[in-house]
């Protein structure tokens, strides 16, 4: 009776041992990511929201952060059309409107504000010195395309100096445009601020007064199917908290 007792005890204690041992084998491997965020956010925020990931992760350990930068309007259509994405953050209200009225998102923040300047090579060989001289003919021109808020805030500070100029490209983000003064492909180009900032010396900015009647508001928003919400709702928080704006403001941003 007593060694049949045993067994039973025994083959119990196998049993609970088979389970744990199951349990361990499920268990993520030491290092591997736990969850992740995907951020969709404006080409312009590319090295801030870049500093402000990894922070995230720092904080976050085993958390990865997931960025898709490009153009406001292209990523609201991309979200509109089911990309898979926790957090916008656009370059103007209206490209973040393509993504409320979708139903995809709600109660956008404005968390930033960025303006324009003219960037040319650092030798400015054109001598350029205002908008007005971007009119000249023999001036190369880069503008973002209309469709992108780079290019929509172009189209008015142009409207406000009363100026009209005709580009030789027009491209489908700020970073795109910037890229064609950078190589010497073009003699200026209209562009952020903070881009200028980011380039560290490989173009020169030169503000112009009229850029205050087309400074872009930019918004965030966790999306309302985002795969990782709670992850979502922190990283916006990071980016609206006083770390955020820090970071934001060194790179040239404005406090919306």
């Amino acid at each position: 009776m007593f060694r049949r007792v045993s067994g039973l005890v025994l083959a119990a204690v196998l049993a609970v041992s088979a389970c744990g041992s199951g349990e361990e084998t499920a268990t993520p491997a030491a290092g591997a990511p736990a969850a992740a965020a995907t951020v969709f956010a404006a080409a312009s925020l590319t090295e801030t929201f870049t500093e402000l990931g990894k922070a995230f992760e720092a904080a976050h350990p085993g958390t990865t952060v997931k960025f898709n930068f490009g153009s406001s309007a292209t990523l609201a259509t991309q979200i509109t059309q089911g990309a898979p994405a926790d957090v916008f953050a656009a370059a103007s209200p209206a490209t973040m409107k393509t993504v409320t009225d979708a139903g995809l998102a709600a109660n956008p923040t404005v968390f930033v504000k960025n303006k324009l300047q003219i960037a040319v090579p650092p030798d400015n060989p054109a001598k350029i010195e205002s908008l007005k001289d971007l009119t000249d003919p023999k001036v190369k021109v880069a503008l973002c395309a209309e469709q992108v808020p780079c290019g929509a805030a172009a189209v008015k500070a142009l409207d406000a100096a009363g100026l009209k100029v005709t580009p030789v490209t027009l491209e489908q983000d700020v970073k795109a445009t910037l890229t064609k003064v950078e190589l010497g492909e073009v003699d200026a180009a209209l562009v952020y601020q903070t881009d200028v900032i980011a380039s560290a010396g490989k173009v020169t900015g030169i503000p112009f007064p009229e850029a205050d009647q087309a400074i872009n508001d930019y918004p965030i928003a966790p999306l309302s199917k985002a795969p990782a919400s709670d992850l979502a709702r922190q990283f916006v928080e990071l980016v609206l908290s006083p770390q955020g704006k820090d970071v934001l403001t060194k790179a040239g941003f404005q406090a919306p």
